[in-house]
């Protein structure tokens, strides 16, 4: 049970800590929350658990924040803020990859009692790496088109920008989501887990997905009205 109360609290402090961010940093806050949870969810991920009756990797909250992050800006601050927080998630994650790799190079001192670990750690994180900047890269953008589309159409068809928000959120979420975990959990796992685990981590990681995704919403609507008040703050 500990598993399952961890994740909940991890979804609670996670999305609860980018709506602080927008709140005190506008869209500033939302790119460091970004680049903070791509490099986090890489570490994550290579940590398998049992939780809810299913075996997953962590870093799905994480990387699930991401596409919070990235609808907000979408929806408050414009597409071309979203896809902004997109490439900088890929940059960290570079940055990431190539620093971490470099602390294995390094010769330890005899009184060294880590670097062992780090080995162990940081042994299997390029391809995690390289695996997420490419699949990363291809759903955010998959996801922040898709909204925008979704956005196209509900205003034209009900003559309403503001709107069908929830439509807007799950609809580009949900498909982006089938699309980042098909690619990652092959990119990232194959050869490494057999079949039934590597299909065990499609579901289990895209439950929570659909999990997230649902949660996000009224996390997305508490963004906008945020962006509404300091909007009116700037103008009284």
């Amino acid at each position: 049970m500990i598993n399952e109360l961890l994740l909940i609290g991890s979804v609670i402090f996670i999305f609860g800590a980018v709506l602080l961010a927008y709140k005190f940093f506008g869209k500033t806050g939302l790119y460091c929350a970004s680049a903070i949870a791509t490099v986090l969810a890489n570490i994550e991920v290579a940590v398998l658990i049992n939780a809810f009756g299913m075996e997953q990797t962590l870093g799905n909250v994480l990387f699930a924040s991401t596409f919070l992050v990235t609808d907000i800006l979408s929806e408050c601050e414009g597409k071309k803020a979203a896809n902004k927080a997109v490439w900088l998630g890929v940059f960290s994650s570079l940055f990431f990859l190539l620093l971490s790799q470099s602390w294995r190079i390094y010769i330890p001192s005899e009184n060294d009692m880590i670097h062992a670990s780090i080995q162990a750690v940081f042994s299997n994180t390029p391809r995690m790496i390289i695996a997420s900047l490419v699949v990363y890269a291809i759903s955010q953008l998959f996801d922040v088109w898709l909204y925008h589309k979704w956005w196209a159409f509900t205003e034209k068809r009900f003559g309403d920008k503001r709107k069908f928000l929830w439509l807007r959120n799950n609809g580009s979420t949900l498909i982006s989501q089938i699309l980042n975990t098909a690619l990652f959990t092959l990119f990232a796992f194959w050869g490494t887990y057999d079949t039934k685990t590597l299909v065990s981590i499609f579901l289990s990681s895209y439950v929570i997905y659909i999990f997230t995704s649902l949660l996000d919403t009224p996390c997305l609507y508490l963004a906008r009205k945020i962006h509404d008040n300091s909007v009116k703050n700037k103008l009284s």
